[in-house]
């Protein structure tokens, strides 16, 4: 999958959490993910709790926060 089609994962619904990026529509935010990961929960175990994610879907949470730190603009898919 492309850097494109990952970040393509990450949508701003302002419906949704007041905005904040989201994973594909889902009610699951992209710092949540973020969060787990942090506090070091492996990306199989947040696989395992939340069936509906998708591998690639923490990745693109990974390439979203890398690209937001090298301070790149990242234009979410807006809903």
């Amino acid at each position: 999958m492309t850097e494109a089609e990952l970040l393509d994962r990450i949508e701003v619904n302002p419906k949704i959490f007041g905005g904040k990026p989201i994973l594909r529509g889902l009610r699951i935010a992209v710092e949540h993910v973020l969060g787990m990961l942090a506090a070091g929960d492996t990306p199989e175990k947040i696989l395992q709790e939340y069936s509906f994610l998708e591998p690639d879907d923490i990745q693109a949470c990974l390439l979203f926060a890398y690209r937001s730190m090298a301070g790149e603009q990242i234009h979410e898919r807006q809903h």
